[in-house]
């Protein structure tokens, strides 16, 4: 398993405890008890984005590391404290020049990144007079005093950088989604508001039978309980539900077999149980929801399985959890309709938040409105003033005409008549 995988789909977190991976023995599969060889359809995950805005960066970073035999090697010696402590990227001096060169261009193309994207923000508010060096202090995924070479200290500051965003990625993700229904609630109350109170009473009868289509799903297994995961070894590995075994599911499902169940391998497993609840054809079913309900079963897993917090499950991890009372009994799983997203006092607090930005957009509409009548008066002004300069100079030329005067060039010079 390369460091370059490892670091795009676990984004440094704990990144020692990922690095032994290096390690792994990529495990048999007893292909007698499988059916169907075939991939299964959970098996095709992406490489995911980290949602950083120095993803690309990030990326290119680690495939030039990767490249470098030397601290290679290092990187696979390396524990917890190694790393978070920067040891580690002092190992950067030791690596080829070739990798080094690489390394500093590419930092420079991502300073030069940086400031073209403060520029175009500052001239968007038209602002002038910019300092890109104190501006890119706001920017702690490198070293901004130095723009030119890649120096352990920048790699030190990307790892410290991706780990504290990523740590707060999901947290960010739930808050993201209690936004986007306070604003579906808030948009529907809105459209009520201009409806005659028999069109309202018809709509709210409407959304009311929309809510209660949705909620009639059949019933979800709790996730990583024993009914779930047979649920997964039957419908989608297809093998003799009689014959489940945690073991033999550990490993069909560790897909790059590094002997971890990774995130996006454990959210693969929900699919099934997503499908009972959201189909994308159904007009009642928010595709938005769907994803957040994925979210929360897979760190409901994380929290139950995953002991040491890596974010990643071992087989360890895995084979002690199916021992639990919780795996064979465990509670009902609540689904997304049976929860409360948000009280009517924080919907409150955000419509009038949301007022308080349409009032200010207003505002400034209303400013623009106003330098928009004044340019358009000024411009009438000089139009009307241009018109009577024009009159003024026709009737100077005609009394000329009328004393035998030559007539004038637009500057006053004399117009010379050429002789017959």
């Amino acid at each position: 398993m390369s460091w370059r995988t490892i670091l795009l789909q676990y984004c440094f977190l704990l990144v020692a405890c990922l690095f032994t991976a290096f390690e792994a023995v990529p495990i048999d599969i007893d292909k007698t008890k499988v059916k169907n060889n075939e991939p299964v359809e959970s098996a095709k995950i992406e490489p995911p984005d980290t949602g950083l805005y120095y993803d690309e960066y990030l990326k290119q970073v680690i495939e030039v590391l990767e490249t470098d035999k030397h601290f290679r090697e290092k990187l696979q010696k390396a524990d917890v404290e190694e790393i978070k402590s920067g040891r580690l990227s002092r190992e950067l001096d030791l690596v080829s020049h070739h990798v080094r060169t690489k390394l500093d261009e590419l930092k420079r193309q991502e300073v030069s990144r940086l400031r073209m994207l403060i520029k175009a923000k500052l001239d968007s508010l038209q602002d002038t007079g910019i300092d890109h060096q104190a501006l890119l202090k706001q920017f702690d995924h490198l070293n901004h005093l130095n723009p030119d070479t890649f120096e352990s200290t920048d790699l030190d500051m990307l790892i410290k950088a991706a780990t504290s965003d990523l740590e707060h990625y999901d947290k960010t993700r739930h808050e993201e989604f209690k936004k986007y229904e306070m604003m579906k609630e808030h948009e529907r109350r809105e459209y009520l508001k201009t409806l005659t109170e028999e069109k309202r009473k018809e709509e709210e009868s409407k959304f009311e039978e929309m809510k209660k289509k949705h909620e009639n799903h059949p019933k979800v297994n709790h996730p990583g309980s024993k009914d779930q995961l047979k649920e997964v070894w039957e419908e989608t590995d297809g093998l003799d539900p009689n014959d489940f075994d945690p073991k033999t599911f550990f490993k069909l499902h560790d897909v790059n077999s590094d002997g971890f169940l990774d995130e996006q391998e454990l959210e693969a497993l929900f699919t099934k149980e997503l499908e009972k609840v959201y189909d994308p054809k159904n007009e009642e079913d928010d595709m938005v929801e769907m994803e957040e309900e994925r979210l929360r079963m897979r760190e409901h897993v994380m929290n139950e399985v995953d002991t040491n917090k890596d974010r990643l499950v071992t087989l360890k991890e895995f084979l002690k959890a199916t021992e639990k009372k919780e795996f064979l009994e465990p509670d009902s799983w609540e689904t997304l309709d049976q929860q409360q997203f948000f009280t009517e006092e924080e919907l409150r607090e955000f419509e009038n938040h949301i007022s308080l930005q349409e009032n200010e957009l207003k505002k400034k509409a209303d400013e623009l409105q106003k330098q928009k009548e004044e340019l358009q008066r000024q411009h009438d002004q000089l139009e009307a003033q241009k018109q009577e300069y024009h009159q003024v100079m026709q009737q100077m030329e005609q009394k000329k005409l009328q004393q035998g005067i030559p007539p004038s060039g637009p500057a006053g010079e004399l117009k010379l008549q050429p002789r017959m």
